[in-house]
Parts: C-alpha cells; structure tokens; sequence
C-alpha cells in the first residue's frame, strides 16, 4: 500500500507538469494494480466530470491498454472514431468530451507500471513536441519509481535475518554499506513518509549520538559513511551526484569538527559518537 501511495504521487506530480509544458487542458493517470493486468486511473486534473476517476483500463483495451501492451506510447485524433484502438471506454470518455487523447507507459525493468494520458476536447493532431512532452513526464515517474525500488530493497536488506548469524565483521561493513546507500538516496525520495521512514533507518544503524559532541551536516554525514564504507573522493562524488571538490570540502569540514586530521581518524571519531555504525 505504502509503494502504491508514494506513486500516486510521483503520477500526480507529472500530471501537472505534463499539463505546464504542453498546454493541454486535461491530463490523468494511473498505476498498474499489483497481480493484474489494469491500469486503475486515480489521478485526474483538468477534468469536468468523474467519469473517469477509478476506471480499470485493462491491458490490451482501449487507448492506454494498447500502451500497456505493447510498452510504448500511443495516440489517436479523434477516440471515439478511431480504428486503431477497442472502445470498451467510450462512454466514460465521451462524458469527459475528450477527442484527441495520448496515452503514455510508465516502464520499469520492462514492466509497465503506469500510464500517463493527456487530451484535449478538439479533434486536432497532438504533434511531436506534446508527445515529447509526455513521454518525459513518463520518464521522471519512471526515474522516481527506481529510486523507491531500491530504497525499499535496502530497508529490507537492513532488517536482520534472525535465522542467520554472520560473521561479525563482514556484517558490520554490510551495515556500513547499507547506512551509506540509504543516505545517498533519501535526498532523491520525494515521498516524505518514504524519505522519513529511510532517514529512521538509518537511525536505527548507529548507536545514540552522544551529547556536547560535534554536529555534522547532513551532506558531511552522507559523505563521511561512503568514506567509511571504503569509497575513494571520486567514488563519493559520483554515488552522492557532486563534484570532487565539493565531496573534499565537506569531508574536510567533517575533520575540523571532529577534532581529526586524517580520513580514518574522522571515520573514527565518528563512530565514537555514534553517528556513523
């Protein structure tokens, strides 16, 4: 449930910027629902009518059947007239008065996970930019979706196995791992509950922080638990999306705070607060 409702609102978000960057006066959407082969639209903005709030579009039917069948984007002129599509929804998207209609797939790992429509009351050819439009709009969902993907994975892979006793230091540099990973991707999650639930877990990797001691910044933090992890300037910079300049800055802030004049003295001193695991 939780998955389904941090994508609603990547869906809705695209909503709206499909409708800014293109004009057009209606746009709606919707996920693939768990275990079935249906796009249930659940995000509409620009509509005059709930015709099609909660409408299934089942794969294959349809316009944005058609895109979740064949995983590409699709478009017809005129819908209620077209010959390329079924029209099992004719009647839900007559009573809207939509003509002109886009439907674009929301693919992840090569599997549909939603779809994007935009419309216009006019039969009127869409053209390439509008499309364009559409399927960067797709895009983004499809990016934001990855990153909750993986975001998950870790927080599962963060919760112990209690069946299984590894050996303590290779847990400890998988804890490390995790506690690095899961701070390089809270700043990607636009879903706050999400974003909250990842920094906890992170929390939940490192012993209480101890009072009077140095406070780091967010960005030294996630900087200082990839250099623990064992991760080069370089490698930080690109895992944390910086310049190296900018990761030497903030590691060298880190230092000064804590009181440390090498790498491994900071990593440290760190630990010792409990701030990194």
């Amino acid at each position: 449930m939780a998955a389904e409702v941090a994508g609603a609102v990547e869906i809705r978000g695209a909503l709206s910027r499909l409708r800014r960057t293109t004009g057009l006066p209606i746009a709606f959407g919707g996920l693939v629902e768990a275990g079935r082969r249906q796009v249930r639209i659940s995000e509409l903005t620009g509509t005059n009518t709930a015709s099609l709030r909660s409408l299934a579009v089942t794969s294959g039917n349809g316009l944005g059947g058609r895109a979740v069948a064949l995983a590409r984007p699709c478009a017809v002129v005129d819908y209620s007239a077209s010959q390329q599509i079924s029209h099992e929804y004719d009647i839900p998207v007559a009573a809207e008065g939509l003509r002109s209609v886009l439907a674009v797939p929301v693919v992840v790992r090569r599997r549909v996970r939603g779809v994007l429509y935009g419309a216009l009351r006019t039969a009127q050819p869409l053209g390439d930019r509008t499309l364009g439009a559409a399927v960067a709009a797709a895009r983004d969902v499809e990016q934001a979706l990855v990153v909750q993907d993986e975001a998950r994975g870790l927080l599962a892979a963060a919760r112990p196995e209690p069946a299984v006793v590894p050996d303590p230091g290779t847990a400890w540099e998988q804890v490390r791992e995790a506690h690095a990973a899961l701070r390089a991707l809270a700043p990607r999650i636009t879903d706050p509950e999400l974003r909250a639930e990842l920094l906890a877990a992170c929390g939940l990797l490192t012993a209480p922080a101890r009072e009077a001691e140095a406070v780091l910044a967010p960005r030294e933090l996630d900087v200082l638990a990839w250099v623990a992890a064992g991760a080069t300037n370089a490698a930080v910079a690109e895992r944390l999306g910086l310049r190296p300049e900018t990761v030497k800055g903030y590691l060298r802030s880190a230092m000064r705070k804590l009181g440390a004049h090498t790498r491994g003295e900071a990593v440290s001193a760190a630990r010792r607060t409990g701030v990194l695991p």
